[in-house]
């Protein structure tokens, strides 16, 4: 299963841990998926959509 908002496509972004010495490796930083159901269609449906999405009513959530 991906990593991915399924309404604004939002997936994982990469860049480098830094230690004190400064040596450097890959990291990855993960968005903040839930399972919501939502209505699709008139179907409910369970999809995983990010909190910003959430947040901002991008989503009609199922009763």
């Amino acid at each position: 299963m991906a990593r991915v908002c399924s309404v604004c496509g939002k997936g994982p972004s990469t860049g480098n841990h830094v230690s004190h010495a400064n040596n450097r490796r890959k990291r990855r930083w993960m968005p903040n998926l839930q399972t919501v159901r939502v209505k699709v269609d008139g179907a409910i449906k369970r999809t995983r959509v990010c909190t910003r999405c959430i947040r901002s009513n991008k989503v009609a959530k199922a009763a």
